[in-house]
């Protein structure tokens, strides 16, 4: 008899009171609700951008894209300068291509190759683009982490921080 009892306490004790390690895991990984809230019916509502065409918010396809053809010349303008890719020197000297490429093509074009190529340009949320908005967008771009965390319309942080957005040409 007291078996019994002792294996009922151990079966009411392993019942889950609460959501279960599995719920609550799941719905992290699953992400924030983008139907919950003001989150719009499209992205790029949120911010008073067309749904598609000229001036829509850019999709994370093309920006990657725009983003692999700038790395690319940056490692071909760094390895034209002699610095050998595989060392510290041409690491540090094709991040500072990418930058300054970054910095003058976009402060003056409001595009860099890449994003010419992938039909895509830079602006900024209630104005016009300031060389402010550039500095603030490279320099958190330059840092990776920024740039790989999106937001609910698939802005990045360093386009959050910045107040730019990424559109359609």
């Amino acid at each position: 008899m007291t078996d019994r009892s002792t294996a009922a306490t151990r079966a009411k004790a392993a019942e889950p009171t609460g959501p279960s390690t599995r719920a609550v895991l799941g719905g992290w990984l699953e992400g924030p609700n983008l139907h919950d809230g003001d989150a719009g019916a499209y992205r790029g509502e949120r911010l008073g951008l067309p749904e598609s065409g000229p001036g829509s918010l850019a999709g994370q396809g093309r920006r990657l894209g725009a983003l692999v053809v700038d790395w690319v010349l940056a490692l071909l303008v760094a390895k034209a300068f002699g610095w050998h890719l595989s060392g510290s020197q041409g690491t540090w000297g094709t991040l500072a291509v990418f930058g300054a490429e970054h910095l003058l093509f976009v402060s003056v074009l409001g595009y860099t190759v890449g994003k010419r190529i992938f039909g895509l340009r830079v602006g900024k949320l209630g104005g016009p683009l300031t060389p402010l908005a550039v500095v603030v967008r490279t320099a958190l771009l330059l840092v990776v982490i920024p740039a790989a965390i999106w937001d609910r319309d698939g802005r990045g942080l360093h386009d959050r921080l910045a107040g730019t957005v990424e559109v359609n040409r």
